[in-house]
């Protein structure tokens, strides 16, 4: 079919005013964010900016993760990422999990072999599934519960990664009772131990104050069969 005989000059041509706004606010999204893989990210993003949801974006430049040579899966600042735009209405579809997890270029077998770990049917508790995610990211379950207080405090980085007492006490709880070992009687003194750290009366979990506690760490060693879960869960 021959082209039409129409030119187009540069009058012709209308850009969008907040086109260049756009496209500046995109490329450090990108720049902060480092997805392995542009094109599927830029969908992602493009998606969530045009139906007004969260974007897939960290809040700052993981250095260690930027200049690394292997791509280790989830981080903590995707992990955030997650959070944001899955936690809002407490549980998901194990589509929509799926959907955003591969938007954030995350290795599928990752998100299968945590799925599978926790047992999840079609819909999932976001809290359970951020759980297991902290798990991923710690070596113990002490690391590990650390990196939830850091990903879910409003304190600033490098603060005491307050986090409300009932949400730790969720996250701890959950990963207790997952892998069967752990008794009720062991999550019931571990917790009430903690009660004298707690602050009040926010009933805050500050992660600087119990890191001196040697009784704390000590009763977080017991768990034994943390070494083994948190392989699986990194696989």
């Amino acid at each position: 079919m021959p082209l039409p005989d129409v030119l187009y000059c540069s009058q012709q041509i209308r850009i969008p005013p907040e086109l260049p706004d756009i496209l500046k606010n995109f490329t450090r999204a990108a720049i902060r964010t480092q997805p392995k893989d542009v094109l599927v990210w830029s969908a992602a993003y493009f998606h969530a900016l045009a139906d007004g949801d969260t974007l897939p974006v960290k809040e700052r430049l993981e250095m260690n993760v930027a200049t690394q040579k292997t791509d280790t899966g989830l981080t903590p600042g995707l992990l955030k990422i997650l959070h944001k735009q899955l936690s809002p209405k407490e549980t998901c579809s194990k589509e929509e999990l799926e959907r955003t997890w591969k938007g954030l270029c995350l290795p599928v077998e990752q998100l299968e072999s945590m799925l599978s770990l926790g047992s999840f049917e079609s819909e999932i508790t976001w809290m359970e599934f951020f759980a297991l995610g902290c798990s991923a990211l710690g070596a113990n379950l002490q690391s590990s519960l650390k990196f939830a207080c850091e990903i879910l405090t409003n304190d600033e980085e490098g603060g005491a990664a307050r986090i409300p007492f009932d949400t730790f006490v969720q996250i701890y709880t959950y990963l207790a009772h997952l892998d069967g070992v752990v008794s009720q009687s062991h999550i019931q003194t571990f917790l009430k131990s903690l009660q004298p750290q707690v602050k009040m009366p926010k009933f805050l979990f500050d992660t600087r104050r119990t890191a001196l506690n040697s009784q704390i760490k000590k009763m977080w060693a017991q768990l034994s069969f943390w070494n083994n879960f948190s392989s699986k869960v990194r696989e």
